[in-house]
């Protein structure tokens, strides 16, 4: 039921109240920032949700972050320094690093952390099996030794979205596999989370980490210094959609992870309300996860078939996003990034729903079930699933639509079962330029016989393109190769892509200090005047 505007204030007071925290004075109350869905899973390594990325980047901290430009640059670290044949990297730790109990953050609780996480992410396996070992050397330095040439140590270790290597005590990180949650969250990052306070999927409070040792340097992007001027936060979740619009606009909260598209218009005439203008790495991508162990989609033809369905126009239309998207956009790997290329994607310009029904007749498809597990609380995914499911019917597929929050989704999206015992073929999902414009991170290139996500993709060529790949260090030659991997991609439709659109976010014109990145960074910030 859609609410009054009178009723969507009353009841986003009511929400928004906090009685845990009382507020003396305007100018001591907490940032309150919405996200998309509800926080569920703390884990940044075990879960793959954005809103945990989030949540990590306050907790946590990285040895590498980047900044505005894509650069990469020492986080956590002093730097580095390499060996002539580029196969040995040491590496040392900055000073006054420390976790919020105390404990100082040293070379072992590093390596720690970073053996969990290359056994989970798709560039850290790839890391890691590049790796003869990685080793302490004294409590603040570690060395990484390669056992042939990978041409991105340094962007793997400043990957900025899922999965995050940030850093956590080797108490935990040793004790924990990295498909399971951590039980305990201890981090050294700018912000403290009070778990006590905690609503699983509602709010997540946090304090300012008086602890935290900034860099020197101006905070840019994910890099530089990320001083915290919020005394504390809360992390909120609001899955009515007209409600976060009129919570913004009343001023009861301060940033808007993802603006509704239908209050842009409003937005845009409120002298109260700014609207981000980040595009580029920045912007996202839908796409369509397929389970490729699951029949049908075990056939390359049925697969193509969900990529003639995929009319990115109408998608990003029925979504909202028409002004927003860039329809035309074919690659892989993003349009406005470094490696976008439109090799080998004919087969994609023009969607079809008649290419699509004749897929299936050729692949023998015989009505088997499909199941969709479709996000109905996402802003971003909702309306696309909606379209896409109505233009699988429309091509033939005989979809069993099973509707949930994102987070029950996501829990089901990392198992394997048959259909019958909850498993799912098909998922619609959204990814940001962060982790679709490195092949290496890519959802439909990364995770080529990786076995450690379900969607479970093995391609021959795609191997082999690879491996050259992560090996190559000149960036003209790393183009040329992307190109070769978004046309195997493509033709094996590993997954399908659905259409390119900058998702603004909107906060309050009193903040100072926003660094407008594409998703919410709170260091930095602060309340002033307007």
């Amino acid at each position: 039921m859609m609410l009054t505007r009178r009723q969507g204030l009353a009841a986003g007071a009511a929400l928004l109240a906090a009685p845990r925290i009382p507020l003396a004075q305007s100018r001591e109350r907490p940032f309150r920032f919405v996200v998309n869905v509800g926080l569920q899973n703390l884990d940044p390594i075990s879960s793959p949700s954005f809103v945990t990325r989030n949540f990590g980047y306050l907790v946590f901290d990285n040895l590498v972050g980047m900044d505005m430009k894509g650069g990469y640059r020492p986080q956590m670290l002093q730097g580095w320094d390499v060996s002539a044949d580029r196969l040995t990297w040491t590496f040392r730790l900055r000073p006054g690093l420390a976790f919020h109990d105390g404990a100082p953050v040293t070379s072992e609780d590093v390596v720690a952390s970073l053996k969990r996480w290359g056994a989970r992410d798709s560039i850290g396996r790839r890391l890691m099996a590049a790796t003869a070992e990685l080793t302490t050397a004294g409590s603040d330095g570690f060395v990484l030794r390669l056992s042939r040439p990978y041409g991105g140590v340094i962007e793997a270790l400043g990957k900025p979205s899922v999965h995050t290597p940030f850093i956590m005590p080797a108490r935990i990180a040793s004790a924990t596999p990295p498909t399971q949650p951590v039980r305990e969250i201890m981090g050294s990052g700018p912000f403290v989370f009070l778990r006590d306070q905690w609503i699983p999927g509602e709010r997540t409070f946090f304090r300012k980490n008086e602890r935290y040792v900034p860099r020197d340097e101006p905070a840019d992007g994910l890099a530089g210094g990320k001083v915290p001027k919020v005394e504390r936060v809360e992390m909120i979740t609001m899955p009515d959609i007209a409600l976060r619009a009129a919570s913004l606009q009343q001023g009861e909260v301060d940033y808007l992870e993802y603006a509704p598209v239908d209050n842009l218009p409003l937005f845009r005439r409120d002298r109260n309300i700014v609207i981000s203008e980040a595009s580029g790495i920045a912007e996202m991508l839908y796409g369509v996860s397929i389970n490729h162990y699951q029949p049908p989609f075990d056939k390359v033809l049925v697969r193509r078939a969900v990529q003639q369905c995929l009319d990115r126009r109408e998608i990003l239309a029925g979504a909202g996003f028409a002004e927003l998207g860039r329809p035309d956009c074919a690659s892989m790997f993003m349009c406005g990034t470094p490696f976008e290329t439109n090799r080998g994607s004919e087969p994609i310009a023009d969607p079809s729903l008649d290419r699509a029904r004749a897929l299936l007749r050729e692949a023998g498809y015989n009505n088997e079930r499909v199941v969709l597990l479709h996000p109905l609380d996402s802003a971003l995914l909702n309306p696309f699933g909606l379209v896409l499911i109505d233009r699988l019917k429309r091509a033939g597929f005989n979809l069993d639509v099973q509707g949930s929050d994102w987070s029950s989704i996501a829990q089901r999206w990392v198992q394997r079962q048959p259909l019958d015992q909850g498993g799912w073929s098909l998922v619609p999902v959204v990814y940001t330029g962060f982790d679709m414009s490195d092949p290496l991170s890519n959802m439909g290139v990364g995770f080529n016989c990786t076995n450690n996500q379900p969607w479970g993709y093995c391609d021959a060529e795609m191997t082999t393109l690879i491996e050259r790949f992560e090996a190559e260090g000149d960036p003209a030659r790393r183009k040329e190769l992307a190109g070769e991997l978004n046309r195997v991609a493509i033709a094996q439709a590993t997954f399908p892509i659905a259409g390119q659109f900058r998702a603004p976010a909107a906060w309050r014109r009193e903040l100072r200090g926003v660094i407008d990145f594409g998703f919410p960074v709170v260091w930095n910030l602060e309340r002033g005047g307007r």
